[in-house]
């Protein structure tokens, strides 16, 4: 039912503190370790303001998608000045923005689920901006179904709580076009 193709997903959850240890767990562990390399056209921001989680989300999800805004307007400046005060490279209730990115890097070792990694195709990014920077959550294949097993696997399996909302950011072509 939802239109394709899907550019980005944007999910609302509640945070427990059972999903804060994890996600501090997480953190230290990229730290550590490190992730599958980010292609460095992705843009992420950190998140400095309290209770603006949404809007962060629509921004990564417009900024990292082909959206065009019309040039010079509110949101296209403001969209440049936030390229323009970010590192040259990202760092290797909370939404997260999902979208699909190219790799053009080496494999790392398998996925966090344990699904080995191929060379090149998408890989699927969560862009939250209480993050330590973007989370490789692995290859993406179909965008839609790998999200809704992130999803499934990394937020929903993990409460009782029924306080959650996903929207896609959806677009193609117009049908009149």
């Amino acid at each position: 039912m939802v239109t394709q193709p899907a550019k980005a997903v944007i999910l609302l959850f509640p945070i427990t503190d059972s999903y804060e240890q994890k996600r501090r767990e997480e953190d230290a562990r990229i730290a550590a370790e490190g992730q599958h390399p980010i292609d460095p056209t992705v843009f992420w921001m950190k998140q400095t303001i309290s209770n603006a989680c949404g809007t962060m989300a629509l921004l990564h999800a417009l900024i990292n998608s082909d959206v065009a805004f019309a040039p010079e307007s509110p949101i296209e400046k403001f969209i440049d000045i936030c390229k323009a005060a970010r590192p040259p490279s990202p760092p290797t209730s909370t939404p997260t923005c999902t979208s699909p990115a190219s790799s053009r890097r080496p494999p790392r070792p398998p996925d966090v689920d344990g699904t080995p990694v191929t060379e090149g195709g998408m890989r699927l990014l969560e862009l939250d901006g209480r993050r330590v920077g973007p989370i490789d959550r692995g290859e993406c294949k179909d965008f839609l179904k790998d999200v809704a097993k992130v999803v499934r696997n990394l937020y929903v399996a993990h409460t009782a709580s029924m306080h959650f909302s996903m929207i896609a950011l959806c677009g193609g072509p117009s049908p009149d076009a």
